[in-house]
């Protein structure tokens, strides 16, 4: 088997184990979410929905102090890679488990999308099938 068939058996393999708490919020749902929402560059703040919505992974306001509001300010923070990143999962894993929904990629994407209740929202769903356009 060719190195590159190889490569790729090992990542369908390992998109197949998403589906516990951990590896759902793992660095592959993270970036598919950011290809979403910035296509990973920092934007920096947009309208959206009557609303800013801010960086790699369009944080709003409330969202950035739901995950315990890392960094020196939320648009610093949003447009900063690691520290948007801290904050998704910080708010991942605060709603996920508490969501009712099962632990998969689905349910972080559609938490991350729609808030709390995200997963359970109908209005999430073409969002989940976004960010599940890029492998996840």
């Amino acid at each position: 088997m060719p190195i590159s068939n190889i490569n790729i058996v090992i990542l369908e393999n390992r998109k197949e184990n998403y589906h516990s708490k951990s590896d759902a919020i793992d660095c592959y749902l993270i970036r598919n979410i950011s290809l979403v929402e910035s296509k990973c560059q920092p934007i920096g703040c947009v309208m959206d929905v009557g609303s800013l919505s801010c960086g790699y992974y369009q944080i709003k306001l409330p969202y950035y102090q739901d995950c315990g509001s890392p960094g020196r300010d939320w648009k610093t923070c949003a447009d900063d890679y690691s520290c948007a990143t801290t904050c998704v999962k910080n708010y991942m894993a605060r709603y996920g488990p508490h969501s009712g929904c099962p632990d998969t990629c689905e349910t972080y994407a559609r938490i991350h999308n729609g808030g709390p209740n995200g997963c359970n929202n109908p209005n999430t769903i073409p969002y989940w099938h976004k960010v599940q356009s890029y492998g996840c």
